[in-house]
């Protein structure tokens, strides 16, 4: 299978935290959610992506150094902050998005606005969150961009916004070889839309699988407490325990059957975040 990115070696250091020498591959033409709690190293990872900020190691798109080719004609970013002046309307926007694509489709752009009612007098200020976010979606599929980057979307927005903007993103993966790397933390879209997961975790890759394959590495086990000193520690990767009860996150392979005391839960990408590394 071709790799659309493929992140190898890559080290970013500052005062407080660390990407510690990761590495992982983005699939072409597959959606792939980039997971992790807040402060993990997603949105460092994918400003290294996008050569926005300084890094060590390497970072291939379509088997190209990205320091060593232009590659941003063809990539699409929707970030939690919209990168777009504040006082800009429509207009400002399709003037600037001229000059800074070859392939800018004006016409396109507009079609976009009016699908997504967005009222194209307004300034950005002027816009919710929700707006925003499909402007900047506007502005990425407007220019033939075969690879969408997609850091935090749907973060703020409500429920019926957040599964418009996954079909949104569903529509644009009926093109052929069109990729998606999609940085979020509301793990329900990507229970919908992903077909591969990365979960990075204090600057470390933990695992990087296709999407069944990733939960099913995992076991989640509920039971009473006083049977938790039976189970090897080593073998538990998190837990969350009561004053009667416990969960507990383990590695599959490690346990041949379920423990006496415990029932086995349902895997969620939303437990697997909830419950690795917390130690009580």
């Amino acid at each position: 299978m071709m790799n659309k990115i493929e992140v190898v070696n890559l080290n970013k250091e500052y005062p407080a935290f660390q990407l510690k020498d990761i590495s992982f591959g983005i699939p072409k033409g597959y959606v792939t959610g980039f997971i992790g709690k807040n402060g993990a190293g997603k949105t460092t990872t994918i400003k290294s992506i996008l050569s926005m900020i300084n890094y060590k190691g390497t970072i291939l798109i379509d088997g190209k150094n990205t320091k060593e080719t232009k590659y941003h004609q063809e990539v699409g970013v929707v970030m939690d902050d919209s990168f777009l002046a504040k006082d800009w309307t429509a207009k400002h926007v399709n003037s600037a998005m001229k000059v800074g694509y070859d392939s800018w489709d004006e016409n396109r752009f507009f079609q976009y606005l009016g699908e997504f009612n967005i009222d194209k007098d307004l300034k950005v200020k002027e816009l919710s969150r929700g707006m925003k976010i499909k402007l900047m979606l506007a502005i990425a599929l407007s220019h033939s961009a075969k690879l969408l980057i997609l850091d935090e979307p749907t973060s703020g927005l409500d429920p019926s916004m957040r599964d418009e903007f996954v079909g949104l993103i569903s529509k644009f993966m009926k093109e052929e070889d069109n990729t998606v790397l999609f940085s979020t933390h509301i793990t329900q879209d990507l229970e919908v839309i992903a077909d591969y997961i990365v979960f990075i975790d204090s600057g470390e890759i933990v695992l990087a699988k296709e999407k069944d394959e990733f939960k099913n590495y995992f076991m989640i086990l509920k039971g009473d407490a006083e049977y938790l000193e039976q189970i090897d520690e080593a073998a538990i990767l998190g837990k969350k325990v009561g004053s009667h009860s416990c969960e507990l996150l383990v590695k599959r392979e490690t346990l041949p059957s379920v423990p006496e005391g415990f029932v086995e839960d349902v895997v969620t990408i939303d437990r697997i975040m909830v419950l690795f590394g917390k130690a009580a």
